[in-house]
Parts: C-alpha cells; structure tokens; sequence
C-alpha cells in the first residue's frame, strides 16, 4: 500500500473519522474539526486532544485504539494553527494513531508526506497518509464548453463569512425537496465534510477553471451541483482563485454570502467591503463569460451576531432593497424556503 495519496474529485477519504484537536485552545483554529462534527457528525466516532487544555466538539473522547474498535479508519487534523505546521508535540498521537491502523488525513501547509517520521511509520504499519490539499495530476485548461446539468455557486464579499456553511446548507435542502443535488467541495475543510473535492488554493492559477471543470463534470438535466465558492473577486489576495472557479464552474445560480457589519477585507483594513449591489454586479458581468444566462438565486447573511427579530427585519430589508430574497440558511425559516425558490424557478 502507498504511504501518500492524493484527493481527487474521484477518491473518497477512509470514514468515518477520529478528530485530532492537538494542544489548540483557541475554537477558531479549530474551525476543521467543528465543521465536521456539524456537518458529517455520523462519520465522527470521536475526539482526541495531546493537551487538557485544548478545545471540545463534545464528542467522546478516545484513544486512537478505541476508535479504532468503534470503527474509524482514519485521523483528521482538525485544526489549522497559523502558518499550517505539524507541531512536535503532536507526533506521539499522530504516531499511534498510525500504529493502531488508522490511516491519517491532513490539510495542512506541511505536508503529512514531507514529514519523514510519519512517513516511515505509515510505511511500517500498511497505512496512509493523505494531504487534502493536494490537486490531482492532469488537471487539464479549461475549454469553456457548456456541459449539462444545473450549477449553483456560493460567492462572497469577502473570505470566512458562510459560502461553505450557505453550500451545505442548499444541497441539504435541495435533497430534502427530493432533488438530485450533490456539494462539491473546494477548501480542505468541505472536502472532510464531503469526502472527495477539489482544493482549489492549491491549483497553478492557469488551470483554476480547469479544476473546476473537473469538479462539476456533464449531469442529468435535473441534476444540481451546489458548490462552496472560495475567497471574493474583491480580495486584493485571492481574486484570481474566485475568478477561475467562477468561470470554470460556469454557474447557471450564484448565492450572494455577506456578514453584516462587516466594513473591511478581513486581515486587510485598507480595503473596504464592496457593496452587495457591486458583488451581485460584478459576480454576474464575469461570469456572463463562460454562462450568458447566469443569474442571482438570492442573499445569504451570516446573522450569528444578531437576535432572531433583528435578523428577520435585516431579510426584509435588504430584500425590499435588493430585489431577491434574502435569509440566512443557518437559521433557516420561511426567508430560506423563498430564497430555495428563487434558486430554483
């Protein structure tokens, strides 16, 4: 068995999952862990820290052997710390999980398959190590040509503020109103959810839209892709990725994704937020360019900072203002339901 593997749109990650939390205190940099134990909490058998300092999903707390015996068959680093690095002080877990047979998954900047130790344990014990943010070989150019099936593309003024939670949230949805939809994942994090994606921040920017070609591949007819966009055309940093999944995903819906009372790019107060009315604007004038009948499904507000009768007087609002509806999907409610609609009409 080969101790390194790449994640395709094709391979699916060994589920379910042991969730490793390290010795991280701070919920943010753990923002991996919770969004799988909220979003695939069948496949989270449990959780394992190296600190008792470190955070809680609540889950149980195992050692990589019982998890081992309540069925995982892999260790996913949950946390991302800054700068993306394997601490030393993880070793000793990440090390028996491999010797308890569990394969270790990561995304990471330093690669699980650059760090020889682990790399002479999963070559030890038949086991493997898997980096998610690791692009397939052959992703091709994007050609541009229209492929079938429908395509729905979360997109935002800005980075962190719903487009993965808004994507979930839809194809959730959308399934529960028994259509044929699927998520598409396009960060480290929605991959774990999912199990199978496209890292789009680590694809060469010439093949972005090829990568997102790949990604949402020729359909049904009545077949959905709803797919987790990444970054915001505004941002002066990852503008280019944006560009590349819009185009190569060729969205026939985008979602508009805002945190209200957000005012600048996050890390970057020189640069002010656009407008909603610009993001809807701007998403559409570009993306007219590989689908001329793209449109605008609606507004999605991160609202977890204010009060549920805050919020509802915000949906009307800025839906009178608009022109489309606008809800939050976390919240849910008759505002998420026309907004549904409004995708779908």
């Amino acid at each position: 068995m080969n101790s390194t593997a790449s994640v395709s749109t094709q391979l699916h990650l060994p589920q379910p999952y042991l969730l490793f939390l390290g010795d991280t205190t701070e919920a943010g940099y753990a923002k991996t862990a919770f969004g799988l134990r909220d979003w695939a909490p069948e496949q989270c058998v449990g959780e394992l820290a190296c600190s008792e300092d470190a955070v809680t999903l609540g889950l149980p707390k195992l050692t990589p052997a019982e998890a081992k015996a309540r069925g995982a068959r892999s260790m996913i680093i949950g946390v991302a710390n800054m700068g993306g690095r394997i601490l030393d002080s993880w070793m000793p877990s990440l090390l028996e999980a491999l010797e308890a047979g569990l394969d270790l998954v990561g995304g990471m900047h330093t690669r699980l398959a650059d760090t020889p130790a682990l790399v002479a344990a999963a070559e030890r014990h038949q086991r493997r190590l898997i980096d998610v943010r690791t692009p397939p070989r052959g992703i091709p150019t994007a050609t541009g040509r229209k492929r079938s099936g429908k395509r729905l593309l979360a997109v935002g003024t800005d980075c962190a503020l719903g487009k993965k939670y808004t994507a979930l949230s839809i194809a959730r949805a959308f399934k529960r109103r028994g259509l044929n939809a699927d998520f598409r994942a396009t960060g480290q994090t929605g991959i774990m959810i999912s199990g199978s994606g496209m890292p789009m921040d680590a694809v060469v920017s010439d093949f972005e839209a090829g990568a997102a070609e790949m990604l949402t591949p020729d359909a049904p007819p009545d077949h959905w892709d709803v797919i987790e966009g990444q970054g915001s055309l505004f941002h002066p940093s990852y503008a280019a990725v944006s560009l590349g999944l819009l185009h190569g995903s060729q969205p026939d819906v985008i979602v508009v994704c805002h945190e209200p009372g957000r005012t600048h790019i996050i890390g970057l107060p020189d640069f002010p937020l656009p407008s909603l009315e610009e993001t809807i604007d701007l998403n559409l004038r570009l993306g007219r360019r590989t689908n001329p009948a793209i449109r605008c499904g609606g507004v999605s507000l991160n609202t977890s900072k204010l009060s549920a009768s805050e919020a509802r007087e915000l949906f009307a609002t800025e839906s009178r203002r608009l022109g489309v509806p606008v809800a939050d999907p976390i919240r849910g409610g008759e505002e998420f339901e026309h907004l549904l609609d409004h995708c779908l009409r």
